[in-house]
């Protein structure tokens, strides 16, 4: 391999593993509030199961996806998901919390509008604060502006439907959430991985024309704070969505992603080395994962699925 296809192989490896190296450990929690009308109560449902099932994608285990929604949506089933989320996830796993319903503000706090006694922001702040794993929080309801700025932090990237608390009306937010991530649209660079940032993108797209068709007063203004939201990929779309549903393909793409890792750890020693030298020691990895992808591909072909040239379909 010579240095110049080695440095192009290394940019490649580092853009995979942007998109894809840390969805071994991924729990997602997708909460329905209380609707308070059969029209509300049927389309929070409909989203919820939505994003639950492309939600499965993302994590390659449809075990680590819980819906909760009607009267499974009580503040002590929340509660439990994220005590359970706090027990087993680790500072390297994932999070996603998906709140999809009413909300409320009273100029000091947040209330998420549930079954039985609401739960509040500063009781989500506490609850989320307590795991150790990189979170998103996607707050599609009404008044999630107020929640914006208190729950991000380092490692957590926050979602909300609306700029602040004092956007009350019922937010149309969540149904192009749950849109974007089956949509081919939403995946603007097209590898297959929907990211969160990528969704958000889409769903503020769609929400404002959505009012516009309506000739409508733009209600609702998204928001997004916290760093590096596309390293959550909310949606595998396409052939890569197979990596959720075939236990050779997860293990394949687990052993890439362990050398991506490899890979990005010896980018760091890049500085303190020899050209030469640097380029010796990282030319086996590529070849081997070359020789894995070569495999992934080999397994796509014997089911059935086209592989487009450079590796598009992962």
């Amino acid at each position: 391999m010579s240095r110049r296809h080695a440095a192009a192989a290394v940019m490649a490896a580092m853009a995979w593993l942007g998109a894809g190296a840390a969805q071994a450990a991924t729990r997602v929690v997708v909460v329905a509030g209380m609707g308070g009308e059969p029209q509300y109560e049927e389309r929070f449902g409909k989203w919820s199961e939505q994003v639950a099932q492309a939600s499965a994608t993302a994590t390659g285990d449809p075990g680590q996806v819980q819906r909760l929604a009607g009267k499974n949506a009580r503040r002590e089933h929340i509660q439990a998901a994220l005590k359970k989320a706090a027990e087993e996830l680790k500072a390297g796993d994932q999070l996603v919390l998906v709140l999809i319903g009413h909300g409320s503000y009273d100029g000091s706090e947040y209330r998420f509008n549930i079954e039985g006694p609401d739960i509040t922001g500063s009781e989500l702040a506490a609850m989320l604060d307590r795991i150790p794993a990189q979170q998103l929080v996607v707050n599609a309801t009404s008044s999630s502006g107020a929640l914006a700025e208190r729950l991000a932090n380092d490692r957590r990237v926050v979602i909300t439907a609306t700029r602040s608390g004092g956007e009350r009306d019922a937010t149309r937010f969540a149904g192009f959430w749950a849109e974007a991530l089956t949509s081919e649209a939403a995946d603007t660079d097209k590898d297959g991985n929907v990211t969160a940032r990528e969704a958000f993108d889409y769903t503020v797209r769609r929400v404002a024309d959505a009012f516009k068709a309506d000739n409508a007063i733009l209600t609702e203004r998204a928001r997004l704070e916290g760093r590096e939201p596309a390293r959550f990929v909310v949606s595998r779309l396409g052939p890569a969505a197979l990596f959720a549903g075939d236990p050779q393909l997860a293990a394949l793409r687990a052993e890439q992603d362990q050398i991506i890792a490899r890979l990005a750890e010896m980018k760091a020693l890049k500085a303190n080395l020899p050209e030469d030298e640097y380029y010796a020691r990282i030319e086996p990895v590529l070849v081997e994962l070359a020789r894995v992808g070569d495999r992934i591909d080999a397994r796509f072909a014997a089911l059935g699925v086209k592989v487009e040239e450079g590796g598009d379909a992962m």
